[in-house]
């Protein structure tokens, strides 16, 4: 038999169910003989057994922990055996574990280090995340506000000094407690105190949207909230999804530039102003009940999880090329894309016309309905440009612009099948053109010209001679 005693976060707490307990156990055991779970045992004259040295081999916390509940459950198996922890039963992953494993474990919670800490800096408890020092690392995402407890060593405390330096930034005010007692430190201070202990732990408040300096993807959130209430900025209180469409294209065009610049600040920028429009879309929505922020995270993290089934599930992939097989044939089972006229169709109309066309190809071309090489995709452009020419001389402006749409699908074809990016190609273009003709422009008013005044022929030898400077 197994009893898991909380026997709280300092002398007295410890009640009366479980001292019962832990006089009628044929062992007692502990995890450290350092600290308060051992004075209070031994102030109750309680012979009791440490894990100290006992796992002296262990490559991690989470290691150790397992040998620990292994430990414990195997002598629960000759006796009554009472596992004493310091704080609540809770709050200590070697009793979590053993209860998980041994459904008949008595268990008596104790008063946890967390609601002391949060007693002691006279803030209310229901809103506080609590997590262990020795398990910051391993939590995926800190919620605040929160409390660290465990904050047994200057180590420990230099840890959750950078995590929350991150977090909330180096100069926030946050509370440290110990021996009873709170204080009110900067976070840069957290690995500065004189000493720690188990009894020491970290209480970072909620902070106040002004008193911030770092933020999260929620504070944005309630950022774009307050904007659209009825007191809110006259602007952003009035829009709607149709009414700012466009500004999400222009800001990931503004991100495609900045990437395309290799420029760290300006990607940091424009990536905040991507997600800004997403945001403020699902902000809009919630007001119209159709989905709101977490519906759409939780869209995209399925989605890729259900699409790298070579990552999360049973699927393997090798090389890129596989990788992106596997990803491919998730999205159109996904999608219900049983046909591939549906995969064309679902390419994106507001796509740039280039890009479109390219995409369009590649998903038809997988029905075998393509091209059999450059060459041959080559032929389709002469043919095509010939048609354009006979609309033309026939002054048929219709037939005109639709030749001349032929003739553009005819060459992103076959730049398609070069293995070129014909969007890209084309954006090149005609950054070359402008850089060119800037450049031609300058030379002509340095030579005193009038540009307008040049003929064809002058205006192409000052791009000649351009072109020529630039190899």
């Amino acid at each position: 038999m197994i009893a898991l005693i909380g026997l709280g976060a300092q002398k007295g707490d410890l009640t009366e169910r479980g001292k019962t307990e832990i006089f009628s156990a044929d062992r007692v055991i502990v995890r450290t003989g350092k600290g308060t779970a051992a004075e209070i045992l031994s102030a109750l004259g309680v012979k009791f057994e440490t894990l100290d040295g006992a796992f002296p081999r262990t490559r991690s916390f989470d290691s150790w922990y397992k040998k620990a509940a292994a430990f414990v459950l195997q002598a629960g198996k000759t006796g009554k055996v009472a596992y004493c922890t310091a704080g609540a039963v809770g709050e200590d992953r070697c009793a979590l574990s053993v209860a998980a494993r041994c459904k008949n474990a008595v268990i008596v919670g104790g008063v946890s280090k967390a609601e002391r800490a949060l007693e002691l800096c006279r803030l209310p408890s229901t809103s506080f995340a609590r997590v262990s020092a020795y398990e910051l690392n391993e939590t995926e995402n800190l919620t605040l506000p929160a409390v660290v407890y465990d904050l047994d060593d200057e180590l420990l405390a230099g840890d959750v000094k950078l995590i929350l330096s991150d977090r909330i930034g180096e100069e926030t005010r946050i509370f440290f407690v110990r021996g009873g007692k709170a204080k009110k430190i900067r976070v840069y201070e957290l690995d500065r105190q004189r000493e720690y202990d188990e009894t020491a732990a970290v209480v970072v408040p909620a902070l106040p949207l002004l008193e911030k300096n770092r933020f999260d993807i929620h504070d944005l959130e309630n950022i774009i909230r307050r904007l659209r209430r009825p007191d809110g900025c006259p602007w952003d209180k009035v829009q709607t999804p149709e009414s700012i469409r466009m500004n999400m294209v222009e800001e990931a065009y503004e991100l495609v530039d900045a990437v395309d610049a290799g420029d760290p600040d300006k990607i940091r920028e424009e990536t905040g102003d991507v997600l800004l429009q997403a945001v403020f879309h699902a902000v809009m929505q919630e007001e119209r009940g159709a989905f709101d922020l977490t519906d759409a995270l939780t869209e995209l993290c399925e989605k890729l999880i259900h699409r790298h089934t070579h990552i999360f599930g049973k699927d393997k992939a090798t090389d890129e090329a596989s990788a992106l097989s596997v990803w491919e044939a998730n999205k159109k089972k996904e999608k219900g894309q049983d046909t591939f006229s549906k995969a064309v169709n679902d390419v994106p109309v507001c796509f740039p016309a280039c890009m479109r066309a390219q995409k369009v190809q590649k998903r038809a071309g997988k029905s075998g309905f393509d091209f059999s090489s450059v060459q041959e995709a080559e032929s389709k452009i002469a043919e095509e440009l010939q048609e354009w020419r006979h609309a033309r001389e026939k002054g048929d402006k219709e037939a005109e612009q639709e030749e001349l749409g032929d003739l553009l699908f005819a060459v992103v074809n076959a730049g398609r099948l070069a293995g070129v990016d014909c969007e890209l190609a084309l954006k090149e273009s005609v950054q070359k053109f402008a850089r060119r003709f800037t450049a031609l422009e300058e030379a002509v008013i340095a030579d005193g010209r009038d540009i307008t005044a040049l003929s064809p022929a002058e205006l192409d030898g000052y791009y000649q001679r351009i072109k020529e400077t630039e190899k």
